[in-house]
């Protein structure tokens, strides 16, 4: 399934996590819990899990959830939660060295280990900006960040998800109308480590850069767009947003 910032559990845990850089561990961890109930889909309750872990008090219970996590998202087995396979063996790994199950923890270590940097996805891939642009273009890393306008960007970004490069075209800066490009790359990319295992496991929105060009093969023109409303609490979160780029 494609991740969906709408979803009902996605926003549960959302609200978790907000409640946790509240420094409210007690009313994340109910929500969170909440966002595992009501949970339909292996999807749900693969990301569920993965927080409902990480606010368990006794390591036992910890490694419980993860491997509950895991099981989802092997399960699923697919681009959505390959990028969460590395951090969840790790996790899990130390949970085994904290129980002295040094066995079980190399095992995962090495599980944790076998994956590489290399994102498994084939696209197609999309860029969304205000620019307008023709086939055979070709965009380029040297812009200034849409969400922090002192820093030069080193990486062009783009995006498996249509609906996430719409969302991007929608923030962009500029006051063209919204363009969402097919791209390729014409080098090597990586997962986005902005988004990679910071709010959620892995790189659900399947969100890439690189310092290779991409070249504009074509256009699209329907995706799910933003409503007005939507799109303001998108502008607040960013403008609240206190963490560094990775650049």
């Amino acid at each position: 399934m494609e991740f969906d910032p709408n979803n009902n559990v996605i926003n549960l845990c959302v609200q978790g996590m907000d409640m946790e850089g509240k420094g409210n561990r007690e009313e994340a961890s109910r929500i969170f819990l909440q966002a595992w109930n009501e949970a339909t889909n292996d999807f749900e309750k693969f990301t569920a899990a993965y927080y409902v872990a990480r606010h368990q008090k006794n390591v036992r219970d910890k490694l419980k959830w993860l491997e509950t996590s895991l099981q989802f998202a092997l399960k699923i087995n697919n681009i959505t939660v390959k990028g969460a396979f590395p951090s969840l063996y790790s996790k899990i790994a130390k949970c085994y060295e904290d129980l002295s199950d040094l066995d079980n923890a190399k095992k995962n270590h090495e599980l944790a280990n076998s994956f590489t940097d290399n994102p498994f996805d084939d696209g197609p891939f999309y860029h969304g900006t205000k620019a307008d642009l023709q086939v055979g273009d070709l965009l380029t890393a040297g812009s200034l960040s849409n969400y922090n306008s002192k820093i030069t960007m080193n990486h062009i970004y783009f995006t498996a998800l249509v609906n996430g490069a719409g969302l991007a075209a929608a923030l962009a800066k500029g006051d063209g109308p919204e363009r969402v490009y097919i791209v390729e790359p014409t080098g090597s990319f990586e997962n986005d480590p902005n988004v990679t295992d910071k709010k959620f496991p892995g790189n659900p929105t399947r969100s890439y850069r690189s310092k290779a060009p991409l070249k504009i093969v074509g256009e699209v023109t329907d995706w799910v767009r933003q409503t007005p409303e939507q799109l303001q609490k998108w502008r607040e979160k960013l403008a609240n947003n206190k963490g560094d780029i990775i650049n």
